[in-house]
């Protein structure tokens, strides 16, 4: 099943969700404490092992972070060869004062912005999907 390529479609079709909780980025050098299941998603760089994970949980593992979001999902199935729909949307953003981190999973596009913004944050992705031409 492949995902959406069309902007308009995927723009217009977007259905952000808010999920519930409080998620933070954090690294680490190890993964052997950090249980798979407790993990949103892990990218690995020179530096360290960049993760993501529920707030309380990386409190209970003591892990350093400095960024406490909210987690947004786009509902559609993106492709990842679509060009276009995260510069549209973090542009949005942007005009809002809104910081966005995003992450592409291979069915949806997900989104981090600073729980302060969160709810602005799903007015401005709402009336985007609504008003995008």
């Amino acid at each position: 099943m492949s995902g959406e390529t069309n902007l308009y479609k995927l723009i217009n079709e977007m259905s952000p969700v808010l999920n519930q909780g409080e998620y933070v980025f954090s690294t680490v050098q190890n993964l052997d404490f950090i249980e798979r299941k407790d993990s949103i998603c892990e990218f690995k760089e020179n530096e360290g092992t960049t993760i993501v994970i529920e707030k309380n949980k990386a409190d209970q593992l003591k892990l350093p972070y400095e960024y406490v979001a909210a987690w947004i999902t786009l509902k559609i199935h993106s492709s990842l060869e679509a060009v276009g729909l995260t510069a549209v949307f973090s542009n949005a953003l942007a005009k809002n004062n809104i910081s966005c981190n995003v992450i592409a999973g291979y069915y949806h596009d997900h989104i981090f912005v600073d729980t302060k913004d969160s709810e602005k944050a799903m007015l401005v992705l709402t009336n985007l999907s609504k008003t995008f031409k």
